[in-house]
């Protein structure tokens, strides 16, 4: 097993390769990798820094999703507990957009602890990338749907860490704010 320090680091930069050339909406179009480094943070910050293996699987929460990353391959590079979090949190693309998302806010309640953290440290991340300063029209609808469907995922998932929970307040009242 690779240390703590060692783990979180190769998950960041597999996370980095793997995504390399990929950016995100909101906030300009910016490098992808920025979106996992957030959503680790948040998880150390939480935490923290007392669960490696969680931050490590915010850093790849993506990349079976994303990316032609297998479960067997992080499994076998970082740890079953890491490969199984990244799996749980990974949509099946095969499904419609509006499919998929049911099926968050459905499967959010079942989802393991450390599964749920990562799911509101990524809806607290793509939140605020989605919160800037004259918005137009499609980017205010986007905002608003993007927060009513976040808003029912993480519902399900709250009652796990207290400062993650409020995380996602804050950046949900700047958003009605920003709308």
């Amino acid at each position: 097993m690779l240390s703590p320090i060692r783990l979180v680091s190769e998950a960041a930069e597999l996370a980095a390769r793997r995504h390399n050339g990929m950016t995100r909406k909101g906030r300009g179009q910016e490098p992808y990798i920025n979106h996992l480094a957030e959503v680790a943070n948040l998880l150390a910050t939480a935490t923290d820094g007392t669960d490696a293996e969680l931050v490590a699987a915010g850093w790849l929460h993506d990349t079976i999703e994303d990316t032609d990353t297998a479960r067997e391959e992080l499994a076998q590079r970082f740890s079953d507990r890491v490969a199984s979090l990244v799996l749980e949190c990974t949509d099946d693309m095969s499904l419609p957009k509006a499919e998929r998302r049911q099926k968050q806010i459905e499967d959010a309640p079942k989802k393991s602890a450390g599964a749920k953290l990562i799911k509101i440290a990524d809806k607290i991340s793509n939140t605020g990338a989605r919160i800037q300063t004259d918005l137009t029209a499609e980017e205010r609808d986007d905002l608003a749907d993007y927060v009513e469907w976040a808003t029912q995922v993480v519902a399900g998932c709250r009652g796990g860490n207290a400062w993650l929970d409020e995380k996602f307040d804050d950046v949900v009242k700047a958003a009605r704010v920003a709308l």
